[in-house]
């Protein structure tokens, strides 16, 4: 009799313990899922403003607010600031793997005697926000000319600035993949040190994940911005965000800046955002 009781209150007591133990589970269970949605790095949907890094889930599919460009790259856990050494500035960011891709393109470029420098980096929708209205206002000169009193009619002051500008919300500049290069101007890569360059990066960027979206216009491009030597893509996130523009941007989504009204008289999605090198598709 006295074995029984014992035998009774063992497994009572060993009962009471497994459930403190699983509800203790379950406690931090629910607290960790509390915190993983407090943070934004797994939930697309929560507001931009709550969190400022609504972006990209940890399994690198990414919401329409981080394709347009609508986060703050400097709060977002996947992005880092790139070495002045490597930059003309110490402000620049770029998602890490495309960094650290682009460190190890510099430095075998480096062996050939080939030194890369970035000049352009991450933009958010803001700050091509400056960029465009600058352009459109006329605060900011396109070839020498005040655009505001040169192209009145808004759709070809638009297409003008779209020769090398994106409107917000459509720029690859926007994921923190693309890179511009040693110079903005075509000139430079046409002969001496910056055609080395462009011959470099032609036969080696490609060992690296980039590529270059502006290639030369012609039957494969007939659309898009002007050719951009410069300009260079880390493909293996950047491919993943012109599937998802393809997928779900449209031109009535383009809105709240100065001339935003003429993306869908351009078609700016298929001919600018799609209007790509199609090795880099």
């Amino acid at each position: 009799m006295y074995r029984l009781k014992n035998s009774s209150l063992y497994f009572r007591l060993k009962w009471l313990f497994l459930f403190l133990i699983l509800g203790s589970a379950c406690g931090e269970a629910d607290t960790a899922q509390t915190i993983i949605a407090n943070t934004g790095e797994t939930e697309e949907k929560i507001p931009l403003a709550d969190t400022g890094k609504v972006s990209a889930k940890t399994d690198e599919t990414f919401s329409i607010e981080y394709l347009m460009g609508k986060f703050d790259p400097e709060r977002h856990p996947d992005f880092v600031k790139v070495d002045k050494k490597y930059a003309d500035d110490d402000q620049k960011l770029l998602r890490k793997d495309a960094y650290e891709a682009f460190l190890k393109m510099r430095e075998a470029a480096l062996k050939d005697g080939i030194e890369l420098k970035i000049l352009s980096a991450t933009r958010n929708f803001n700050r091509q926000k400056t960029i465009w209205e600058a352009k459109w206002n006329g605060s900011r000169l396109v070839e020498n000319q005040d655009l505001s009193k040169t192209i009145p009619n808004p759709e070809k002051r638009a297409l003008k600035i779209l020769e090398y500008s994106s409107m917000p919300g459509t720029s690859r500049h926007h994921w923190g993949t693309d890179i511009d290069l040693n110079s903005l101007e075509p000139a430079y890569f046409k002969s001496g040190t910056g055609k080395k360059i462009y011959a470099w990066l032609s036969e080696n960027a490609a060992t690296f994940g980039y590529c270059q979206p502006y290639s030369p216009k012609g039957e494969d491009r007939p659309f898009g911005y002007n050719e951009e030597q410069w300009h260079w893509s880390y493909m293996p996130v950047a491919k993943k965000l012109t599937d998802l523009a393809e997928r779900s941007l449209k031109n009535e989504m383009i809105s709240g800046f100065l001339g935003a009204e003429t993306a869908s008289g351009i078609d700016v999605v298929s001919k600018f955002v799609l209007g790509i090198n199609p090795a880099c598709r």
